[in-house]
């Protein structure tokens, strides 16, 4: 059974760094895309990082450039690293695993999904 658990939710003042770290039990991260997506309140939920089994990775638009996704296949980890946090980040955000699920984003599939964790961002 898989398993993903997101830690390293909290609140940050706009400018500010937070780190979000999802363990994966009965899945092997090393050989498939693992990604992180975010719900803001009242929106849909959308793709912000993404890493292949390569480490290749692709982010959205909106994070470029201050958040960072990698991986630790040792620990079966994924990490994002969020720099210089904004308002608008602000959200629950999940972290989620390949397979055939109804969920597509940067051409890979998701089925496995962890529970989402708070990230507040405040002006």
């Amino acid at each position: 059974q898989v398993q993903l658990v997101e830690s390293g939710g909290g609140s940050v003042e706009t400018g500010g760094s937070l780190r979000l770290s999802c363990a994966a039990s009965g899945y092997p991260i090393r050989n498939w895309c693992m990604a992180w997506f975010r719900q803001a309140p009242g929106k849909e939920r959308e793709g912000v990082a993404l890493i292949h089994g390569d480490y290749s990775t692709t982010y959205a638009t909106s994070v470029k450039g201050r958040f960072t996704i990698s991986k630790d296949n040792a620990k079966n980890t994924l990490y994002l690293q969020m720099d210089s946090l904004k308002p608008e980040d602000t959200g629950s955000y999940y972290c989620a695993s390949w397979g055939y699920g109804n969920t597509w984003w940067a051409g890979c599939q998701f089925e496995h999904w962890g529970q989402g964790i708070l990230v507040t961002v405040s002006s």
